[in-house]
């Protein structure tokens, strides 16, 4: 079977079970941690893959991810242990994300990224974040990251579009522009 297929159904599920308990909202929050724990940390898949360890220490290494303390929510424990039962913990990070397109489809949710050569105030990342919300008619969830290689200016992405007014774009744009007019010269 296809990766998306599997994840995508115990998405679903997750999706229903966390409904019908009311749960939802607590199960995005500790999916979008054990989501981004799996980008913090690389180690975390191989480790959830090794055959090797007991089902139990991948269950408390799920837990400790998705939380900081470790205790995570009833809903979310039963669900870790399906996951684990069934022996799918390698597509575990597959299913959370699938889980949070689910959760702010259904909640109307858009998703920004800002990136800028120097951190933004607060107000300017709520300026932003409220535009964003009146223009779109949904909530919006904005994170912001410092890439100093920008030189300048801010990548803006916006559930599947992108804004580029960097610097480093429009050099590259510039230089590229310099390199075509030399070739039609030669």
């Amino acid at each position: 079977m296809d990766i998306g297929i599997i994840s995508m159904r115990y998405a679903k599920a997750l999706m229903g079970f966390a409904k019908d308990r009311g749960t939802e909202d607590v199960m995005y929050k500790e999916c979008s941690a054990l989501a981004k724990s799996f980008s913090a940390c690389p180690g975390l898949r191989p480790a959830l893959e090794n055959p090797l360890l007991p089902a139990k220490e991948k269950y408390a290494l799920v837990c400790a991810a998705a939380s900081a303390d470790g205790k995570v929510e009833k809903t979310f424990s039963e669900f870790i242990k399906l996951v684990l039962k069934q022996r799918r913990e390698d597509l575990l990070q597959y299913m959370c994300l699938s889980f949070m397109g689910l959760y702010r489809q259904s909640k109307h949710i858009g998703v920004a990224r800002l990136i800028t050569a120097v951190p933004v105030s607060e107000q300017v990342a709520d300026r932003i974040r409220n535009s964003a919300s009146s223009m779109l008619h949904a909530r919006m969830e904005l994170e912001t990251e410092v890439n100093p290689a920008l030189e300048g200016g801010f990548i803006f992405d916006i559930n599947d579009y992108r804004l580029d007014a960097s610097i480093a774009t429009q050099l590259k744009r510039v230089k590229q522009q310099f390199i075509d007019k030399n070739r039609r010269i030669v």
